[in-house]
């Protein structure tokens, strides 16, 4: 009998693929939904602060760029490094596994740097570079300079928990994202509403939560339950292993960098043909898509330790039956969520503001906005199995595509033929589009991936 950490990662290669995939992915689909909730519940309280919901929603909404580009780094070392660890490991080298875990806690460090040093100079010309209005710059001030401030704990709790996830210990990395979460759902209300602190009291309680999460990520990481460990000679970086990373975590990272652009795009067309108003729309549809997409996230990312684990260890017929249930559920479930928000708008519009305007517009747009999203849930199970086995041309492809190529292009365009709807339209072309680009790239490639030569190229 197999017990202890070995045995989770050994369970990969032996468990029953449907018993192993839920086990797994459970946790990471709680993790992912909580962690969501961050930002989402941030905004539903700051959307009923008296007297200033709308506005004050509309000022943290233009943030969204800021806080996604933050992310978009912990994506970039999780999502490029734990794969790697998880193949390595498989391949029974755990000596190169932790190499590649020190690599990546130092990318963390000098991420962070960079990025404080770089939003906190040119703060004010973002904020209305992103959509900002006289306003709403105020709001959006407040909240980006207090969240900025726990840059490294956002970056040390998101980028490190996929190390844990990789060793088969999803429930632990679910605890790292519940306890944050938990904090930062009690000290809203008490830093917003009681302490009188409005949009500051939003960003204070994040800040702090992401504390105590990245805490219990790190010690976690740290001590002697993990099979995989952070060792003090291993906290470098060393070219090849940076080099591994980088060239798997630049599609992730750049699905996630790229809101940054968007955001810029959308909401500066937004601003000119709409207004403030039309700007607050879109901070609630990109929350309640996050919603939607925070279970498929967190399916795929429990799943993908079972992939590359298994493609390491070449068992190709294990690794063929669980990205075929990744993609089919990950489409499933995306498109029932989808079909909700598109038949109940102003349900979830509710949900984040009180304003009867805004409201009304949500539900005429979000329809058109969230179409697309019928079929992307496809494209959301193909890419992560692209990363999971080391096939990082294909993913930067699929995701410049959809976002670079297709969705800023066109909300540049279509404005100019269908006004402020022509923002709306570029969303759901760019979906589809993108998805079906996906499933043929997926289709022409699998069959290659699937070899020892391939494998061993890896």
């Amino acid at each position: 009998m197999v017990t202890g950490a070995a045995g989770s990662e050994e369970r990969m290669a032996t468990d029953g693929i449907w018993g192993l995939m839920f086990r797994m992915a459970f946790p990471a689909i709680i993790a992912q939904v909580i962690n969501i909730l961050y930002n989402i519940v941030d905004r539903m309280y700051i959307g009923h602060i008296p007297g200033a919901g709308s506005t004050a929603l509309t000022g943290v909404g233009v943030t969204f760029a800021i806080v996604t580009f933050v992310s978009a780094f912990s994506a970039f070392v999780g999502s490029g490094g734990a794969p790697l660890a998880a193949i390595s490991m498989g391949k029974g080298d755990k000596k190169n596994a932790e190499r590649i875990l020190g690599n990546g806690v130092c990318l963390l460090i000098i991420f962070t740097l960079i990025i404080m040093a770089f939003f906190y100079s040119f703060e004010k010309p973002f904020m209305y570079m992103f959509g900002a209005s006289d306003a709403t710059y105020p709001y959006a001030s407040e909240y980006i300079k207090i969240y900025l401030a726990g840059t490294i704990f956002v970056e040390l709790a998101l980028g490190l928990n996929p190390y844990i996830i990789c060793q088969g210990k999803s429930k632990t990395a679910m605890l790292s994202v519940l306890i944050g979460a938990v904090i930062n759902i009690a000290l809203d209300p008490l830093f917003i509403f009681v302490f009188d602190m409005g949009v500051k009291g939003a960003a204070l309680a994040t800040v702090i939560s992401q504390f105590f999460s990245a805490v219990w990520v790190v010690a976690f990481l740290w001590g002697k339950k993990s099979s995989l460990r952070i060792k003090p000679h291993y906290i470098r970086l060393k070219l090849d292993v940076t080099k591994q990373i980088f060239a798997l975590g630049l599609s992730p990272f750049i699905m996630s960098a790229t809101e940054c652009l968007i955001s810029l795009v959308l909401n500066r067309g937004l601003q000119k043909y709409g207004g403030d108003i039309y700007v607050g729309t879109l901070t609630i549809m990109q929350s309640v898509m996050m919603l939607i997409f925070a279970p498929v996230q967190g399916f795929t990312q429990g799943v993908q330790p079972i992939l590359s684990y298994n493609f390491g260890a070449g068992l190709f017929e294990r690794v063929k039956k669980t990205y075929k249930r990744l993609i089919g559920l990950s489409f499933s479930f995306t498109s029932v969520l989808t079909l909700t928000t598109m038949l109940f708008p102003s349900f979830y519009a509710s949900m984040f503001t009180e304003d009867d305007k805004v409201i009304g517009l949500v539900a005429e747009c979000m329809p058109v906005f969230m179409a697309g999203m019928l079929v992307f849930g496809i494209q959301s199970g193909i890419q992560p199995t692209f990363i999971s086995m080391g096939q990082a041309k294909l993913s930067i492809f699929i995701a410049v595509l959809r976002k670079l190529i297709l969705l800023i292009p066109l909300a540049i365009i279509l404005p100019h033929f269908f006004g402020v709807m022509g923002i709306y339209y570029a969303e759901p072309i760019s979906d589809v589009l993108s998805a079906s680009t996906a499933t043929v790239l997926f289709a022409l490639n699998i069959k290659k991936m699937m070899t020892k030569e391939y494998l061993q190229s890896v």
